[in-house]
């Protein structure tokens, strides 16, 4: 559970990072790119300091491969969620397709896969 938990937040802290200044932006005025950027990194460092225990944590119980497969689709969640609230936008049809495929993939990766030899 705290993989998950760690994963939840760090991803909360990612996606403001890439797209809460595309929303910002929307409804004021730019500022320059480079204050972007550095406002940026400095909401991202809180998403390394999370991710990186999750991964640890995380590795305990999952392969690395369905890490970061759980990884993108709960960073899909969360930018899902932020997109509707903060930037007011809904997915179309085939995006909301893609989605579903992508947690199709965790399905697919948490099956129980055959031993080599047994």
């Amino acid at each position: 559970m705290t993989p998950l938990l760690l994963l939840l937040a760090s991803n909360v802290f990612m996606t403001l990072a890439w797209y809460g200044h595309v929303w910002y932006g929307r409804s004021h005025a730019r500022p320059a790119l480079w204050v972007t950027i550095l406002i940026c990194w400095l909401i991202a460092l809180p998403e390394y300091a999370l991710q990186v225990p999750a991964n640890r944590f995380g590795a305990e119980t999952w392969s690395t491969a369905q890490l970061k497969i759980l990884q993108e689709v709960i960073a899909i969640v969360i930018f899902l969620v932020l997109n509707a609230a903060v930037g007011r936008e809904w997915p179309r049809w085939n995006e909301w397709s893609a989605f579903a495929l992508i947690l199709a993939a965790v399905v697919v990766a948490r099956w129980p896969a055959a031993t080599p030899g047994h």
